[in-house]
């Protein structure tokens, strides 16, 4: 028996976006309780925060949908991630909504994600409610911070809601103002199905499960779908909406949000982004829902075991992980130091961390990760155009006509007395400032900078600068050519690929001694001197040395025999040039990730 269309005007899609921490899961909790939709003896905290970093770590990192029943009303929420590294995910997640309710934390004020999620949900044109969280804490600042809302939206602060998330004061005020502000889903009932996927998970019992909005047409149980990006079919086996548990249904109507059950292996066939349509219809429907991309990773890191025993093992885990993570790119890559392991791609620190704890955690491997880079653009002088992911890929110099790195465009918002220090720690990144403009007391300042530079120690430092009130987001811009070069380290003589970074010309020494100096305090001592170098191009621009243990061999001489004892060091001094030719350097862990924690 078919499902009747269901009334578009008593429908309401909307998501909750906000900074980290300023507390979107926690307003998704007491909704879902104050509709019933979770019975009190099942609440929990951060209920649709599943995994259990996001519960320790406070941040939603899977976005999670859900269906609730208000006057009458279905309300469809999904609570976005907060980060900058899946703002992909948030801007899918937006284009599935009619509405966006915009949590700002009374206590810290607008910050640099609140203004990027505002900027993607205006670009949505979405209606947005303004929402001020944690009234009930004492440091909350409620007119402060309502009017940086006003002044950021335009809106009146009569518009803006405050609530405590964690009480439950006032929320019924943002369901009631969901129903009246938020207008009904708009799509064509009559034509063929089209469906945008905002979400996609790999279960090991059933499947890729899809995450779809239904924008024309319905969506029948059991019929054939085609993926129009990736080109691929599967059967929907099952449809259903969630609350927040799977509760399926006969089929999926326009302007509703659920999920599809499909018969795939592996999420690289179902991308975020991509249009669903029926298989039958593929003659009719030949325009897609906009707004796909591919997302590629542009931070790499090398993942090794410390037992070469465990490659099979570290290989099998990321190919799982790979199934549920369609951005996660990973190739092998094999070291004279560190053996055999991989070289993972990421869309950013945050994730490659993710990935890493998970690897470490379910699947117990002990793993050593190398330096954070990113990719760059080789133009070799025959033409060629060549990608690299790590330093140790760059090509012969001679045979480079130009390199091209990554640019960020960013935003920095921050109390006004910091913007002295932050220009300074921009200018000291390569970077640009661009811009300055003011919401109430904070200042936002536009800026733009090579990727790589901010990578390792650009957010602990920006905290360090403003006393912790700092904070930023950025988005890929481009490519630039510049003069940049590989910068190599030697141990003994012998070069270690696994160390190779790549910096600008001007940064190279500076870098170089940076780093020799880290080796020195994390590399042990031997029983023979141990000399540590970096170099560009085979020229040396840093060097320190690691002295040598130093036994006392003449300690069984009792006499004052000076011809014994210059015998016996000789003796010694010439075992140690010995052991130095053939001996072989053991290198810690750590020596590995001093780029993370070199300052």
């Amino acid at each position: 028996m078919t499902k009747p269309s269901c009334d578009l005007g008593r429908v309401r899609n909307f998501c909750i976006i906000a900074h980290i921490d300023h507390g979107k899961s926690t307003l998704a909790d007491r909704m879902m309780e104050l509709t019933g939709t979770v019975a009190k003896r099942e609440m929990k905290s951060q209920l649709l925060d599943s995994m259990d970093l996001e519960r320790e770590k406070g941040i939603t990192i899977k976005l999670s949908p859900v269906r609730m029943r208000w006057h009458d009303y279905d309300l469809n929420l999904i609570d976005t991630p907060g980060h900058v590294d899946f703002s992909y995910e948030v801007s899918r997640s937006l284009q599935a909504c009619e509405g966006a309710v915009l949590v700002v934390d009374a206590t810290q004020g607008v910050q640099a994600q609140t203004l990027t999620n505002v900027y993607l949900a205006l670009a949505q044109n979405l209606t947005i409610i303004p929402v001020l969280n944690k009234i009930d804490l004492p440091a909350a600042d409620v007119p402060k911070v309502s009017e940086e809302l006003v002044n950021l939206l335009g809106c009146d602060e009569s518009d803006i809601i405050q609530v405590s998330a964690k009480t439950g004061e006032n929320v019924d005020k943002v369901l009631d103002a969901i129903i009246e502000r938020v207008p009904g889903p708009t799509g064509e009932v009559e034509q063929p199905l089209r469906a945008l996927i905002f979400d996609s998970y790999y279960d090991d019992y059933r499947g890729v499960v899809l995450y779809v909005r239904v924008v024309d047409g319905s969506l029948p149980k059991n019929s054939t779908i085609h993926m129009m990006a990736t080109d691929a079919n599967t059967i929907a086996l099952e449809v259903g909406r969630l609350a927040p548990d799977m509760k399926p249904d006969q089929q999926l109507n326009t302007g509703e949000i659920g999920y599809i059950v499909t018969n795939l292996k592996t999420t690289r066939e179902a991308r975020v982004g991509d249009t669903v349509i029926l298989n039958a219809d593929r003659d009719k429907v030949t325009e897609p829902l906009p707004g796909y991309k591919e997302v590629k990773p542009f931070v790499y890191a090398g993942f090794f075991p410390t037992s070469n025993e465990q490659y099979d093992l570290l290989r099998e885990a990321v190919d799982k992980l790979s199934l549920s993570d369609s951005v996660l790119h990973s190739a092998p890559e094999n070291s004279p130091v560190l053996g055999f392991g991989l070289r993972l791609g990421f869309l950013g620190l945050l994730h490659m961390d993710i990935v890493r704890e998970r690897l470490e955690r379910e699947y117990k491997l002990d793993l050593i990760i190398t330096n954070p880079s990113t990719n760059y653009q080789v133009k070799l002088t025959d033409g060629t155009e060549i990608d690299i992911e790590s330093a140790a890929d760059l090509p012969d110099r001679s045979r480079i006509a130009s390199i091209a790195e990554p640019w960020i465009g960013g935003e920095i918002v921050t109390p006004t007395e910091y913007i002295g220090n932050i220009i300074q720690l921009i200018v000291s990144k390569r970077g640009l400032q661009k811009n300055i403009s003011y919401i109430g007391e904070r200042a936002v300042i536009d800026f733009e900078a090579p990727m790589a530079n901010l990578l390792t120690d650009f957010y602990d430092r920006l905290k360090s600068v403003t006393s912790g009130y700092g904070t930023y987001n950025y988005d890929l811009i481009g490519y630039r050519e510049g003069d940049l070069v590989r910068v190599d380290f030697y141990v003994s003589g012998e070069m270690i690929a696994a160390l190779s970074v790549m910096c600008h010309r001007s940064e190279a020494v500076t870098l170089g001694r940076e780093i020799v100096a880290k080796l020195k305090e994390v590399i042990p001592r031997q029983q023979f001197a141990v000399s540590l170098q970096a170099g560009v191009g085979g020229k040396i621009i840093a060097r320190a040395d690691i002295s040598a243990y130093r036994k006392d061999v003449t300690w069984k001489i009792h006499t004052g025999d000076p011809d014994r004892r210059a015998k016996l060091l000789d003796k010694q001094k010439r075992g140690k040039k010995r052991m130095k030719r053939f001996g072989k350097v053991d290198i810690p862990s750590e020596a590995f990730t001093v780029m993370l924690k070199r300052n």
